[in-house]
């Protein structure tokens, strides 16, 4: 069995405006650096970044978990972590991909049927969106996402009127609850969306986790779609969902989803409606999770990646290659 040195640093990086979301207020994203070295001296790299709010391990989990592992690890290590460490998984085997580990194939640019991916530009939550929307309009994005259930209903649907007003006829927007929605409540979203001229794309997981029946309820009423979002944090619950009938649109964050192979098998068996999204992870993550995506994705679903503007520019510093 092959083995790698193994080694790892933990890394912060401050939000430039705090994120506001259901969950709460977000001003640091922590995560950890790992580098796997092979026997010629080619490093692959890969990013453990946990969200344990939305279904992953901790922190403090995967930091514990890297320490008790040795200074040389085997591939028969790396995929046997347990499915309770997702966001670990996906960190060691994107390693693995990097080093170059056989019968994966690596993709040079986040290419998807000859076209380049398309972004998503995160709004910030509430009224500030109403400014940002533009600035993000003349960098390039065209489908936008705003996060609602943040603050009371009446508040958030006359700030949406705004936005649907001044947002370009061509803008695609998402709107993401974060399970943060009642069934009255997100009833009331949509039937306003139903009769809107703005091109509402989907409503993001609208009801909490344990609500699945109440989604597919609203999915099978309305013709606004549906995207499930902390249902499927982990691929698990994606399994779960999908056995349970979901055929709508899956959002996926891959640095918290789990193993990225097992992922990759799915997604190609079940040919789901699939919109890749990101954890703020660094660039390390990110260009892992961007070449699932481009293998992966279907249609021309822009991936949820547009969130540079959130974090504090530079990485290099985060951990150096001796």
């Amino acid at each position: 069995m092959k083995g790698y040195r193994f080694d790892f640093c933990p890394y912060e990086r401050r939000f430039l405006q705090p994120l506001v979301t259901r969950h709460g207020t977000w001003h640091t994203r922590e995560g950890i650096i790992i580098r796997l070295g092979d026997a010629k001296g080619k490093c692959g790299w890969g990013e453990i970044a946990p969200m344990s709010w939305f279904g992953s391990e901790t922190l403090e989990q995967a930091l514990n978990f890297c320490d008790q592992l040795p200074t040389e690890i085997t591939e028969e290590i790396i995929f046997s972590i347990p499915d309770h460490l997702p966001a670990s998984q996906f960190g060691f085997e994107s390693a693995l991909v990097a080093v170059g580990i056989a019968g994966y194939k690596r993709y040079s640019s986040p290419l998807t049927h000859g076209k380049l991916l398309t972004y998503s530009g995160l709004l910030p939550a509430g009224e500030a969106a109403l400014n940002q929307w533009e600035t993000l309009w003349k960098q390039g994005y065209r489908t936008f996402k705003w996060k609602i259930g943040v603050n009371a209903i009446a508040q958030e649907l006359e700030i949406f009127d705004l936005l649907t007003r001044t947002l370009p006829t061509s803008a695609k927007l998402r709107l993401d609850a974060n399970g943060g929605l009642s069934y009255q409540e997100a009833n009331r979203w949509l039937e306003i969306c139903e009769h809107i001229q703005a091109n509402v794309e989907f409503i993001e997981q609208p009801l909490p986790v344990e609500q699945f029946s109440g989604m597919l309820k609203l999915s099978a009423d309305f013709k606004t779609a549906i995207a499930l979002d902390e249902s499927v944090a982990t691929f698990k619950q994606l399994e779960q969902c999908f056995q349970q009938g979901w055929r709508g649109i899956f959002v996926i964050k891959p640095g918290i989803a789990g193993s990225p192979f097992r992922l990759r098998q799915f997604c190609q068996s079940h040919k789901i409606d699939v919109v890749f999204s990101s954890v703020f992870e660094t660039a390390i993550g990110k260009q892992a999770a961007l070449q699932l995506a481009a293998e992966l994705s279907r249609g021309n679903r822009a991936v949820g990646f547009g969130i540079n503007h959130f974090l504090e520019n530079p990485e290099e510093n985060l951990f150096k290659c001796p």
